[in-house]
């Protein structure tokens, strides 16, 4: 009898067990799954946090299943997504708690789903160490593995020097700091009076959600507009960010135009680099002009394949691609500027706090309302192009996953409508683009380069994930592998694998039976589930390593 240990248990270790089922292995397995979390959904996704907290994906974009668009050499397993699962509405954004039960129901139907031949042990405790071909958990317990995988998910990291100076100056001064934590894992029990939350992304929305409904504020809809009704309890929450302006809305509508195939111009794997970034753009500004044409002609004034036969031949980045655009697009609202996009507030400045309230305010709504609108559904495109490129790129830097997280992966529309009921309502201010932070006497100070006001509060909370690198991991199963050299780091700090998988060691030998998956790793693909009919790369990297752990065992 073999046996597979796998560390952990969420959504990439049962989308891993899929894959392997969908082989039919043949060989007696016995597979451990090691994870304090209820298995299928994790730590990320347990069912035991907050049901206010939602996902940033409708319904109809959730699947854990490979459909007809899955390339890999592994067999196609369809399945239902989220919406189907669980009757909901397709555009509907579930709770995190239903995402949840899908998981965990994932998890049991692939179990169910392995032939008698392979056995599945769930350990509800955590691994210690590896030490050899052995695994140690808090429980006790050791495993011996013929094969390992690491599927650690999202890790903690040891703080960086800046947290720690600032936990200390809290601490010296009777202040509240908080920082990058999981959002369901952050203690905010003591966040009161006026507090600077630093990020303006997903995290920060979790948090805008705990700190006002989650205290027993409520919503109320008055002549149009929605109203903050507060419960005394919330904090005044200070937000800023480099970019000073939240993720963009997730959009609500479908494509009116002709879906195209994607991708046309980057074709991969390629890492990104300064050098590839104008063929990336170019991909995601084809998907934009495609639906423009094909679902929105009165915005246009060239034939389609007039202007896609130019478009072809042209750099993204030249005066002769400008100069269609413009002969094109008679509106240069209707054009995409990747540069304006990643940086709105760039060059503005408010003569007062108060004026630059108004101005994100009318940012922010402009934004839903555009999000919501067919007649922008060129947006959507863009989407659709953002995750063609995303699913063909290799290793990838902070800058490119921060802005497709931005552009891609924003809030749902309503949370952006609870954030400028707030706003109004006094509860949440805005500071501005390239945010700072100060530590002096007795607080916190922040300001940006948007307005001249300065904040001077007794709470900092960082509104971001924490950093992981492998010399700073909290994860004691990597700690134990780094200190024999069984594990090594990339200059970005990423755990080295190779194309299959495999843990690469210090001294860049592959390791036979050792392998690792997840957002941590060189061969990261972020999401463990995704959009039906997209090919997702996670689907594909598990069926890779599925296949090399059944060839290491055996089969």
């Amino acid at each position: 009898m073999r046996s597979l240990v796998i560390i952990g248990g969420g959504p990439r270790a049962a989308g891993l067990l899929e894959r392997i089922a969908a082989q039919s292995p043949t060989l007696d397995l016995t597979v451990h799954v090691i994870d304090p979390y209820p298995p299928g959904a994790g730590r990320v996704w347990r069912h035991a946090q907050s049901p206010l907290l939602r996902m940033n994906s409708m319904a109809e974009d959730v699947t854990v299943f490979t459909d007809s668009s899955f390339d890999g050499d592994g067999p196609i397993r369809p399945g239902p997504s989220l919406s189907e699962w669980c009757d909901v509405d397709p555009t509907s954004f579930p709770s995190r708690q239903v995402q949840s039960g899908y998981l965990e129901w994932f998890f049991d139907h692939v179990r169910k789903s392995l032939p008698p031949n392979i056995s599945v042990t769930v350990h509800p405790a955590r691994a210690l160490k590896v030490v050899g071909n052995w695994v140690w958990l808090d429980s006790g317990e050791s495993l011996r593995a013929d094969v390992l995988v690491l599927a650690l998910g999202h890790l903690d990291a040891e703080p960086e020097p800046e947290h720690r100076k600032l936990a200390e100056h809290a601490s010296e001064h009777g202040l509240v700091y908080v920082p990058p934590l999981y959002s369901a894992d952050a203690d905010l029990s003591e966040v009161a009076g006026d507090v600077v939350l630093r990020g303006f992304g997903l995290a920060f929305i979790d948090l805008m959600v705990l700190l006002t409904e989650g205290r027993g504020g409520r919503y109320v809809r008055s002549s149009g507009d929605l109203e903050y009704l507060p419960s005394g309890a919330e904090p005044t929450i200070y937000v800023g960010s480099r970019r000073g302006v939240p993720y963009h809305s997730k959009t609500s509508y479908r494509l009116q135009g002709k879906r195209p195939a994607l991708p046309r111009f980057f074709t991969g794997p390629k890492p990104f680099s300064a050098e590839v970034w104008p063929l990336m753009a170019k991909e995601i500004a084809w998907g934009y002009y495609h639906e423009l044409f094909t679902g929105h002609p009165g915005l246009v004034r060239l034939p389609f394949a007039e202007f896609e036969a130019a478009f072809a031949e042209l750099p993204w980045y030249s005066d002769e691609m400008r100069a269609l655009e413009a002969r094109a697009v008679p509106d240069p609202a209707d054009r995409i500027d990747f540069e304006k996009l990643d940086r709105p507030l760039e060059g503005l400045t408010f003569a007062s706090a108060e004026d630059f309230q108004e101005y994100l305010r009318s940012y922010v709504g402009a934004d839903v309302a555009r999000r919501s609108d067919p007649r922008h559904s060129a947006d959507l495109g863009a989407f659709l192009a953002l995750l063609s490129v995303y699913g063909q790129l290799g290793a990838s830097d902070g800058w490119w996953h921060g802005y497709f997280s931005y552009l891609a992966s924003g809030p749902p529309p309503d949370r952006l409508e609870e954030l400028l009921a707030l706003s109004r309502a006094g509860i949440v201010r805005f500071l501005g683009a390239d945010m700072w932070v100060e530590a002096v006497d007795g607080a916190f100070l922040a300001g940006s380069a948007t307005t001249p006001e300065v904040v001077r509060a007794n709470g900092l909370v960082e509104a971001r994930l924490p950093t992981h690198s492998l010399s700073r991991t909290a994860d004691p199963v990597l700690k134990s592998l780094r200190a024999t050299g069984d594990i090594a780091e990339d200059p970005t700090g990423l755990v080295k694998v190779s194309a299959d998988g495999r843990l690469i060691n210090d001294r860049g030998v592959e390791d036979p039976v050792r392998f690792a998956v997840g957002p941590y790793t060189t061969g990261k693909s972020f999401a463990a589930f995704a959009r039906p009919n997209t090919n997702a790369p996670a689907f594909r990297q598990n069926d890779v390593v599925a296949r090399a752990i059944l060839r290491t065992l055996g089969d």
